[in-house]
Parts: structure tokens; C-alpha cells; sequence
């Protein structure tokens, strides 16, 4: 079960990685935020198969927080662009 884990990181890794490119290089704010959306999912799974591999709390703590933080980082995103439309 541990390499099991251990593959699905390493998955996930590539995967932040690859969202990273589009955060640098996007052709778009909006590209952009996907993106950033796309790392704080990957992280909260990452944290969540630590938690899987160590039983570790901690991890379990840290991924709850990075759940809200993208969600405000979403909503402040819709908020400022709105407000820079004149909406």
C-alpha cells in the first residue's frame, strides 16, 4: 500500500509541476487562476496521501487550510476582476 502511495505522489508532483508552467506562462489571468486552482487541489491531495502514508494529523490540518485558502483566493479573484469591469 506505501508504493501505491508513493506512485500517486509522485503523480501528483508532476502534476503541480505542470500547473506551475501554466501559472508562469499563462496566456491569461483567468489561465492563470485555473492554474493556481489546479495547485491547491494537487496540494490538498498531496498532503492528504501523506496523511495517508504517515498518520500524521498534522497533514489532515494543513490540507483544511489550503481548501479555504483557494477558495478565497477564487472568490477574491472573481471580486476584483468584477470590480475592475465597472460592475
Amino acid at each position: 500500500m506505501n508504493t501505491y502511495l508513493g506512485l500517486v505522489a509522485l503523480v501528483l508532483l508532476a502534476s503541480l509541476l505542470a500547473g506551475l508552467v501554466r501559472v508562469i506562462r499563462g496566456p491569461a489571468p483567468e489561465a492563470r487562476l485555473m492554474a493556481g486552482q489546479l495547485l491547491g487541489t494537487t496540494a490538498v491531495a498531496i498532503l492528504l496521501v501523506l496523511w495517508g502514508l504517515t498518520g500524521q494529523s498534522a497533514f489532515l490540518d494543513v490540507a483544511m487550510v489550503f481548501a479555504i485558502l483557494a477558495a478565497v483566493a477564487l472568490i477574491a479573484f472573481v471580486a476584483l476582476s468584477n470590480q475592475g469591469a465597472g460592475r
